[in-house]
């Protein structure tokens, strides 16, 4: 029996334990979810605190509740590790490690190669490695197959090397790990066989494509296609400003065309992980073809100076009620990068809040999701959201349409609300 059908017979009769690089977002859920299916899994994270938590029961991850854990970790199928050397004893391994971008928005694949290292120092005969981080095409071919292959094992033959992207969508009570479709691409048909009959017990839907470069560019297209719809929409908001006209009513008017039309929402910009920095792999990966990206580069402009557009739409409110900026109270309704969870990587409310500080504004906010942030040595709390607060500002700005706010009360106590999410009328309805 060749080693890919020996893998697959493990998987089947899920005698495999499972490996995962990096527990966080993206780690831990699928960690989880292949602890549910009956598979062994050991997560391996370099953070010591994180480690010690999850041996402890507890989730640093919004979407994996406690007992989520507790259920995965009483049935013996969860432990976590900061030893790199225990992976050798894994089956398969999926690498889930953060890919940001560089000051010059190029790709930084530091925690790829880490990983891979980690990976090539105990990988052995009968393994499966499968990369979840989102990345430029090209990656899993260029970086990590010959540093693996380096150790004298052969790909699809005595290892196996897939992509699978990563679909995570924090905070969606609808569509999680489980049954959010999984792209496979592996390097040989045999890796892509073998990941899929991994993945297939804990994931609902498989979807396997040719090639890794395959996989990659599906997450690229899935969050440009994203990232561009945005970027029109946000230019449409500025068009209807220029012209008068209310660009959610001419929006939701639209929205009543059953074909030919999909919705999307302006606001103040975009933040996260994936929408405002995966355009910039495929951007980045083309430059080294000489091909620009026109409408990536142009969407990536368009969603970058939103935060300036309702900044200057937070001046012609204060000055319409005989305030400058200067001096002005302001407080910022959210600043998580979207609603009802507490991440604000590339949140617009931070690039929100620097700009008005730059125009001597007295910024404070309110986010029942985070407590409290440091950014760039900015060290603020978040203010209770009362009578008291709403009415000491001179202008309240909604950020991030957070459930959980008592809009009625900021109706009733603001004196000057500028509303980057029309959250004011839509909770109104």
């Amino acid at each position: 029996m060749s080693s890919a059908d020996e893998l697959i017979a493990k998987a089947e009769k899920r005698d495999v334990l499972f490996g995962i690089i990096g527990l966080g977002y993206v780690g831990l859920p699928l960690a989880v979810e292949l602890a549910n299916a009956g598979f062994r899994v050991l997560g391996f994270d370099v953070s010591q605190r994180v480690v010690d938590g999850l041996n402890a029961g507890k989730s640093h991850v919004k979407d994996i509740s406690d007992a989520q854990l507790a259920a995965a970790r009483a049935k013996g199928l969860f432990t976590a590790t900061t030893d790199g050397s225990k992976l050798a004893a894994c089956d398969a391994i999926s690498i889930c490690v953060p890919t940001p971008l560089s000051k010059f928005k190029d790709p930084d694949v530091s925690y790829i190669v880490a990983a891979t290292e980690t990976v090539k120092a105990v990988l052995r005969k009968g393994q499966a490695i499968i990369l979840e981080s989102t990345t430029y095409p090209g990656t899993t071919r260029e970086i990590m197959l010959p540093a693996l292959e380096s150790t004298g094992l052969k790909v699809g033959k005595d290892f196996f090397l897939a992509f699978s992207p990563e679909r995570v969508d924090p905070g969606n009570p609808v569509y999680q790990t489980k049954n959010t479709p999984k792209v496979v691409g592996g390097i040989t048909d045999d890796c892509t066989r073998v990941v899929m009959a991994l993945y297939r017990p804990a994931i609902d839907t498989l979807v396997p494509v040719t090639t890794t470069e395959a996989a990659e560019l599906v997450k690229l297209l899935e969050n440009t296609f994203r990232s561009v719809n945005i970027g029109l929409v946000n230019e449409m908001a500025i068009v209807c400003d220029k012209l008068g006209v209310d660009v959610w009513e001419v929006i939701e008017a639209a929205a009543t065309k059953p074909f030919g039309f999909m919705k999307f929402l302006p606001g103040p910009g975009l933040g996260g992980h994936c929408i405002p920095i995966d355009p910039h792999y495929l951007a980045w990966k083309m430059r080294g073809l000489n091909y620009k990206t026109r409408f990536i580069d142009l969407a990536g402009e368009l969603n970058t100076e939103m935060p300036v557009f309702w900044v200057r739409k937070v001046n012609e409110a204060l000055n319409e009620s005989g305030k400058a900026v200067k001096g002005a109270s302001v407080l910022i309704l959210g600043v998580a990068y979207k609603r009802d969870i507490e991440d604000i990587r590339e949140s617009p409310a931070l690039d929100i809040i620097r700009l008005l500080e730059g125009r001597g504004a007295k910024v404070s906010y309110h986010d029942p999701f985070v407590p409290e942030f440091s950014e760039d040595g900015h060290q603020a709390k978040s203010l209770p959201l009362n009578a008291a607060t709403l009415a000491a500002a001179d202008c309240v700005v909604i950020v991030t349409d957070h459930s959980t706010i008592d809009y009625n009360l900021v109706r009733k106590h603001a004196k000057v609300v500028v509303d980057t999410r029309n959250a004011l009328r839509r909770k109104a309805n």
